[in-house]
């Protein structure tokens, strides 16, 4: 046998030996993400009791609404207005619409997004 035969088998050993020692590494590192979580785990509160769910209302479930909102106006002044002066603080208010009518378009009309189109169908 020659020494060139010898060189390969050497090299081959150690690169064994590297592909173990990372093995071994990845294990290691696998196994401490684990113990990790399990730690993290046990210091969350715990999962609420059946009795601690939350229960229906008394009168049953809640109920959803359907009516028509329309905003408020604006308040007609000779001066300009700044957002803490006008009612809500400068947000939108909204309040129940007298009719309980849903607004339509009218038929014949342009429609969508004011084209100018005929709109006849």
């Amino acid at each position: 046998m020659t020494t060139a035969w010898m060189d390969l088998a050497a090299g081959r050993g150690a690169l064994g030996v590297g592909l173990v020692v990372a093995a071994v590494v990845v294990v290691a590192l696998l196994i401490g993400a684990f113990a990790i979580g399990i730690r993290s785990k046990r210091r969350e509160p715990p999962r609420p009791r059946p009795e601690e769910q939350p229960r229906l209302p008394d009168g049953g479930p809640v109920r959803e609404v359907r009516e028509n909102r329309e905003p408020d106006e604006m308040p007609r002044t000779d001066e300009r207005l700044t957002p803490h002066e006008l009612r809500g603080h400068g947000t939108m208010g909204d309040r129940s619409a007298p009719t309980g009518e849903r607004p339509r378009w009218d038929e014949g009309s342009s429609g969508s997004f004011g084209s100018g189109g005929p709109g006849a169908r």
